[in-house]
């Protein structure tokens, strides 16, 4: 069996890493991508390791950037962003990475896609997923992308040099509408499991905020405790797939039980003191509310940043679900959002306002930090 060779970059971006490559590099039609990739990634794995591939047995490792030349003249490079799925031979390619967002700016300036001096500088990437614009703000040594600093980001260990990624217009990313069904909160009907309330809101990725209390949870739960209740596992799958309906991202049930990816599910509760996976403890009074999410049938072990900034977006939404489990500083904008979740406290901010009777975001920002963890030729097998 012989061995396709494509150059490659492996990266850590925020809490997440993947694969970067070239779209020249790719084949022509799209409808070539997704083998090449799912072959890449070492997916389909029954075993849900992904042994013989990049991905790393968890959503938020197994994630693929494609990037290249712009295709409207307002950004610097185009950015296609791919959820790989592990047990299943499917890629979600709808969704945006918040985390993997961050490596994108880097890349382009690396790879020489983009020319700029040495110092403070602005990458306008144009993500084709949700047709939005995402400015990456880093510095740039001796040409190359920065890594070293002191920025500590939750979840990953050491620190790294700042990059502020900001959002713009990142409303209706998924469907077209900031407020999918014109409600701030609706009333969903669960099979099996009766009626609840929650917000379906779509700022960078859709999602569906229900409240921790309505679903038997505290919202301070683990990961690993999350994922052993099949009750509650059932339960939030059965949320996603009814947001889905109503928020006319799937048009039955069967079809937004396969797309897997948006929206996301997120339950939130007020701020209370809780642990996080390194064993500290995050005291109640360094947050505004608590959050967990499911990634692709999964708990996250952090938070998605699509889902952050949808997080954020919702909290300065009067009358939202997470607006009304919010601390009162943190429901208008021009303050950082401190959310408490797994791994620790994520801070995001997202300007938000009322014209009239309709709600629109402008704006939203975060600071990650990315580190280049390998390049060369990725070993790709045809059978």
């Amino acid at each position: 069996m012989s061995q396709l060779k494509i150059p490659a970059v492996f990266v850590r971006a925020g809490t997440s890493k993947g694969l970067l490559l070239h779209t020249r590099d790719l084949p022509a039609n799209r409808k070539h991508w997704d083998d090449l990739v799912l072959a890449a990634m070492g997916s389909p794995d029954p075993f849900g390791r992904q042994l013989d591939g990049m991905g790393g047995g968890l959503s938020s490792l197994s994630k693929v950037c494609v990037i290249g030349p712009p295709t409207r003249d307002d950004a610097d490079v185009d950015y296609t962003f791919g959820q790989v799925l592990i047990k299943t031979a499917e890629i979600d390619w709808q969704p945006l990475c918040g985390n993997m967002s961050a490596a994108v700016g880097p890349f382009a300036v690396d790879e020489g896609l983009v020319t700029v001096p040495n110092g403070p500088t602005a990458i306008r990437i144009h993500n084709t997923n949700t047709g939005k614009v995402i400015v990456a703000n880093f510095e740039v040594r001796d040409g190359m992308a920065e890594v070293d600093g002191l920025l500590e980001i939750p979840g990953v260990s050491g620190s790294g040099a700042p990059l502020r990624l900001d959002f713009l217009d990142p409303g209706g990313a998924s469907t077209g509408r900031l407020l999918p069904t014109n409600n701030e909160v609706d009333i969903l009907d669960i099979p099996g499991f009766g009626k609840i309330e929650a917000s379906l809101i779509d700022s960078s990725n859709a999602c569906v905020f229900v409240r921790a209390s309505d679903v038997g949870m505290t919202g301070t739960e683990s990961p690993l405790r999350i994922e052993e209740s099949d009750l509650l596992m059932r339960h939030l799958a059965a949320i996603r797939i009814e947001a889905s309906l109503r928020m006319g991202i799937a048009n039955n049930a069967e079809n937004a039980a396969k797309r897997s990816a948006i929206p996301f599910v997120a339950v939130v509760a007020p701020s209370t003191n809780s642990n996080t996976l390194s064993g500290d403890t995050t005291s109640a009074d360094l947050v505004d509310f608590v959050a967990r999410a499911i990634s692709n049938g999964q708990p996250h072990r952090a938070l998605p940043l699509g889902v952050s900034m949808c997080m954020a977006t919702a909290a300065r939404i009067d009358g939202s679900i997470v607006n009304q489990v919010c601390q009162l500083r943190a429901r208008t904008s021009g303050f950082a959002l401190r959310i408490g979740m797994p791994s620790g406290v994520l801070q995001v901010d997202a300007n938000v306002r009322r014209i009239g009777a309709v709600w629109h975001v402008d704006s939203g920002s975060f600071y990650r930090t990315q580190r280049r963890l390998f390049e060369g030729n990725l070993l790709i097998p045809q059978k």
